[in-house]
């Protein structure tokens, strides 16, 4: 879906970026975004050709997830991978090749989500991919991050397996959506979101506001983020200005997901937002990608974007 043909792109070529400002993607207006098929734009790392999707991802996929080196696309119910194969984690089995509802994409361990039952492969140092038997039927949501992964059963229940696998009681029932990030886990229940794990950087300690009306999370690295009422909220670490909302993302946002040390939004117009990190352009690329996009995926150094069609000129 094509900008207006005479909105002119803003160069910020040479222009100074604090890591706690936000990089607006798609610099003019663009028109809500209805769209939930389309094709997979990234930048950032280019390491592994991670953020040059293959052909087949840059039409008629629904889903994206960033790894740490490896990105999956999910199309058809097919899962696509590329980037590093480390672990063979870009050879996927044949069982997620059709029928695939959900995918998660971790440290060179991958996950997905078929008929309720989970399926991994890649990386198993830490049994990143030794599922519990709990995991293998009435799954409704994953979540991986580096080394554990996260399962969320129909009753509401967490299951957690790798190098975590403590759940607190208040997340053995009710909750409607889980992120795993580096060393701690997030879950919403009635609303509210609830935090465990490691706390060093405050990433585990929620800000009361989040008690109630909130309608994702995130987890990076050592940070966290939510949204509630199109507002996003980050906490934890900040070494990179990831805990640090820039405005643009205090309002009319609708999607989130933190990378390791950045974070990623997208406006209910499509406009992408993006902040923290900028090591090798995950934030701030050149060139700028635009929108409007209907998904968003921050990886370890890399970004990535749904939009209705890749090619469209901004």
């Amino acid at each position: 879906m094509p900008l207006a043909s005479r909105c002119e792109r803003v160069s910020l070529r040479g222009a100074a970026l604090t890591v706690s400002a936000a990089l607006a993607l798609s610099l003019c207006a663009s028109p809500a975004s209805a769209a939930t098929v389309g094709g997979v734009i990234g930048w950032g790392k280019p390491d592994f050709g991670v953020t040059v999707p293959p052909a087949e991802a840059l039409t008629g996929v629904t889903a994206v997830s960033a790894g740490t080196t490896t990105v999956l696309a999910l199309k058809g119910g097919t899962v696509l991978a590329w980037g590093a194969n480390n672990w063979g984690a870009n050879e996927v089995p044949a069982a997620a090749l059709s029928g695939v509802g959900q995918i998660a994409s971790g440290w060179g361990h991958e996950l997905a989500l078929k008929n309720g039952a989970v399926l991994a492969w890649g990386n198993d140092w830490y049994g990143q991919t030794d599922l519990p038997a709990s995991v293998t039927s009435g799954v409704t949501a994953i979540a991986t991050s580096y080394m554990h992964s996260l399962a969320l059963k129909q009753n509401g229940q967490v299951v957690s397996w790798g190098t975590r696998t403590d759940v607190p009681a208040a997340a053995q029932s009710g909750v409607t959506a889980i992120a795993a990030g580096g060393d701690h886990n997030l879950a919403i229940k009635n609303g509210g979101v609830l935090a465990w794990g490691s706390n060093v950087y405050g990433q585990a300690a929620v800000p009361s506001a989040l008690s109630s009306g909130v309608t994702a999370v995130s987890a990076g690295f050592q940070h966290s983020i939510a949204l509630k009422d199109g507002r996003v909220y980050a906490w934890g670490r900040n070494n990179y200005g990831q805990a640090t909302v820039p405005d643009a993302a205090l309002s009319d946002v609708v999607g989130i997901d933190a990378g390791a040390n950045h974070n990623l939004a997208f406006k209910a117009n499509g406009d992408i937002i993006a902040w923290g990190s900028n090591v090798v352009g995950e934030t701030f690329p050149d060139p700028l990608p635009c929108g409007p996009v209907f998904a968003v995926s921050a990886g370890d150094s890399d970004s990535f974007g749904l939009k209705e069609d890749p090619t469209a000129p901004c």
